[in-house]
């Protein structure tokens, strides 16, 4: 489903050059869980961008369900990212003023989904989420957890191949981001494809795969 080869991407700071990506490559099937592991600086926000079509390789090649993403246009990568990514984000980036329900349905709406369809489905995402009962009420309303819960329902409205889910624990007590990685190896159980961003081993190792990224290179990858 995924494949980078040898993929390279380089700043500019100030007068400083500063490769954040350093010939990276390795594959990523379909229904894997993957966590891609490393510490601040290491590159692995510079390879979620890359994974999420949200920037394109210097160097190297990336394929993602058979599509060249380095020569993609901006439109093309941004109907890649509204219908095969659904994106997981550490502060959940709910609309405030929109209840649970209207969150999930935002995706369909631009979609094209119809109102009664979409509010029809984002209730059916909510219940498999475990909120089936929150839908009326406002991010404030919520917990942490639950906020976290509803925006994965919320990736989930626009049937991704792939949800990617950036340090989605990152807000949460230690508690509440189990209970949001066990949601995650549900999700996989069933069949979706799951790649988890983290500087925490320990949330990476619940994943069924590690890459480890260590200053820009992938400094180990045990099943390529």
């Amino acid at each position: 489903m995924i494949e980078m080869k040898n993929v390279s991407k380089t700043y500019m700071i100030g007068d400083t050059e500063v490769k954040a990506l350093d010939q990276i490559h390795f594959q990523i099937g379909k229904g894997e869980f993957v966590a891609i592991v490393g510490p601040s600086g290491s590159g692995k926000s510079t390879l979620m961008n890359m994974l999420g079509c949200l920037d394109v390789p210097d160097e190297g090649e990336y394929f993602l369900d058979g599509i060249d993403i380095n020569n993609s246009s901006d439109n093309d990568l941004a109907q890649i990212r509204n219908t095969k990514i659904g994106f997981v984000f550490q502060n959940f980036n709910l609309l405030s003023k929109l209840n649970a329900l209207e969150n999930v349905e935002v995706p369909m709406m631009y979609k094209g989904v119809s109102a009664g369809e979409s509010k029809r489905l984002a209730s059916a995402y909510l219940e498999r989420v475990g909120l089936q009962d929150r839908g009326k009420h406002t991010p404030k309303e919520l917990s942490g957890g639950q906020q976290q819960r509803v925006a994965i329902a919320r990736a989930l409205s626009c049937e991704p191949q792939i949800i990617l889910a950036d340090e989605p624990t990152g807000a949460l007590d230690q508690k509440t981001g189990r209970e949001i990685i066990c949601l995650l190896k549900e999700l996989n159980a069933q069949g979706q494809t799951i790649i988890l961003i983290t500087h925490d081993n320990n949330i990476a190792q619940q994943a069924n795969r590690q890459i480890c990224i260590i200053d820009g290179q992938i400094s180990e990858e045990p099943r390529l």
